[in-house]
């Protein structure tokens, strides 16, 4: 049968090639930090917007028309329908091609893609998120799932470090939360100067490793550690973590290393036997003893 419009044409084309972007269009660009737009993105067919969900931890693929795509981790959470967020880094051809679209343009959007994390297997626990960095930028999704669904999760806290106040993702979102009595949320910078039109940074100085120092009382056996940051970040946070005794299959790490395609067809994000895109982003320290160039 001929398809009866353009969504179901396109549906149709999407079951034969996977590489087939669905249009989404762009509805604001906000500065984050420097070179870090947050985009927020709506599916062009509003009945894909009303029925597409994902996990926390999920990425997918963006891509600007003639010029190619990029993975970018999903920043928003899914108890909150209607708008996709990511934050995106400009650092590349393509990323450069996203920034100069303006409100309103199109952009083709492929995915969810990766495991995400196991939100349904962590109910009933707490929670330790420690992000370094951009590494808040995934587990913002988290973070705000665990709050949107409260009463599902015990203890909750978040662990954030960045060189700079400058550097902070989400800073008022985030600093907002620390007035909060059902979340424990702890903001540290490495440096902070006085700078002429900066807002003050009045918090803690110190590594995101310091903060550790500042909880107590945590129940390792009912906690996920769930840790995302720069590749050096992983060897201090998870040394940190396993001199608590952590057990292993807790510590939830995600890993975005190399990805392209999406779909573990490019092989560009091999390790070992292992496909970061569809074997994770998400990955146990467990996943990364055995294949140890997944974290060096």
């Amino acid at each position: 049968m001929f398809p009866s419009n353009i969504y179901e044409l396109e549906s149709r084309a999407r079951e034969d090639n996977p590489y087939l972007p669905q249009l989404g269009r762009i509805v604001r660009r906000v500065p984050m930090v420097e070179d870090n737009y947050l985009f927020l993105v709506r599916f062009d067919d509003p009945e894909i917007g009303d029925s597409f969900t994902y996990k926390p931890g999920q990425f997918m693929e963006l891509s600007v028309i003639g010029t190619g795509e990029s993975p970018i981790s999903i920043s928003s959470t899914p108890t909150r329908k209607g708008l996709l967020e990511f934050c995106v880094r400009r650092m590349g051809r393509n990323t450069n091609a996203l920034y100069r679209l303006k409100d309103n343009d199109i952009i083709g959007l492929r995915g969810p893609y990766g495991n995400g994390f196991p939100v349904e297997e962590m109910e009933g626990s707490n929670l330790l998120l420690i992000a370094g960095g951009l590494g808040m930028a995934p587990l913002r999704s988290l973070l705000n799932y665990a709050l949107d669904m409260r009463h599902k999760y015990e203890r909750i806290i978040l662990m954030y470090g960045s060189k700079y106040p400058e550097d902070i993702l989400f800073r008022d979102e985030l600093e907002s939360l620390e007035s909060r009595e059902d979340i424990e949320c702890l903001l540290t910078v490495e440096q902070a100067y006085d700078l002429p039109d900066a807002k003050p940074w009045h918090g803690k100085i110190g590594m995101v490793t310091d903060l550790f120092k500042e909880i107590d009382n945590i129940d390792i056996y009912n906690t996920y550690a769930v840790a995302c940051g720069p590749p050096i970040f992983y060897k201090f946070v998870i040394q940190e973590l396993l001199d608590r005794q952590f057990p292993k299959d807790k510590i939830l790490m995600s890993l975005e290393r190399r990805m392209e395609c999406g779909i573990g067809k490019c092989g560009h994000c091999g390790i070992g036997y292992k496909y970061t895109c569809i074997d994770g982003p998400v990955f146990t320290y467990w996943d990364a003893m055995n294949l140890p160039e997944m974290i060096d």
